[in-house]
């Protein structure tokens, strides 16, 4: 999937290509965005503006993806967009582009802004599967690797059926929010064979391992993504994680 198995978690209005650019040295993925593509989510995003979080709106997000893409064709790192639709169509559009640049899509259902899920974004499809899944189908039918970022400790949902619903319906990866449940990780590993990237708290050595512990395949850090301290230490704990993991059996061989 990727690399090095420390991912940078997208930061609405800040996770863009030079922000992943400056990690790159870091983290062997990004997910860029979270990005609106639609026209209720893109309503929603500017009131969250108008109350001052930051929100990437260009006019054209489709060209904007595009560029950002194309910014980081030659980066040593693999690039994702987050992003969030209220609606199944522009879903083809993002995710035939990001298959084009070798990116993954990756299917917000996990922004809680109660604007977002008026509109039926984000969390929002964590409480209705149904239509998760058809985000997930819509993408997937393009050939592009598919990510459903999710969060835990939602009434009412269970994240290992979610999982195993979002891989039925093509998903390759899922991106959990652990929130305080840091186990959900094992249940949700346990129950599907997505690649499963382990989110939230993630600091130091002590936090990645325990989510490589409980099955995660890879860890992400979000709000300090932008601290090489940090990711360094994150990336050499995960490291030595599968180099351990992938090291034969003292006195195996002939």
């Amino acid at each position: 999937m990727f690399d090095s198995r420390l991912a940078l978690a997208s930061l609405s209005g800040e996770s863009d290509a030079q922000w992943a650019r400056n990690a790159e040295t870091h983290a062997g993925a990004a997910f860029l965005g979270g990005i609106a593509i639609d026209e209720p989510s893109r309503r929603a995003a500017r009131r969250l503006v108008e109350r001052d979080r930051e929100e990437f709106l260009p006019d054209e997000p489709l060209a904007f993806i595009e560029c950002e893409l194309d910014a980081l064709d030659d980066a040593p790192i693999r690039p994702g967009f987050n992003v969030r639709s209220a609606s199944r169509a522009p879903i083809r559009e993002i995710a035939e582009l990001c298959r084009e640049h070798d990116a993954i899509i990756e299917l917000n259902a996990h922004c809680r802004q109660d604007e977002l899920c008026a509109v039926g974004c984000g969390e929002t499809l964590l409480r209705d599967a149904h239509r998760l899944c058809e985000q997930v189908e819509t993408a997937a039918d393009t050939g592009a690797t598919v990510s459903v970022k999710v969060r835990a400790e939602v009434p009412g949902v269970s994240l290992p059926d979610t999982a195993r619903w979002v891989e039925e319906a093509g998903a390759d990866l899922i991106h959990v929010d652990a929130m305080d449940s840091e186990s959900v990780i094992r249940d949700v590993a346990d129950a599907t064979d997505l690649f499963v990237i382990a989110n939230n708290g993630v600091r130091d050595g002590d936090t990645a391992r325990k989510y490589l512990e409980y099955g995660a395949d890879a860890v992400s850090v979000g709000r300090p993504s932008d601290r090489p301290a940090i990711l360094r230490r994150v990336r050499e704990a995960v490291d030595d994680w599968f180099e351990a993991e992938t090291e034969p059996a003292a006195g195996a061989g002939g």
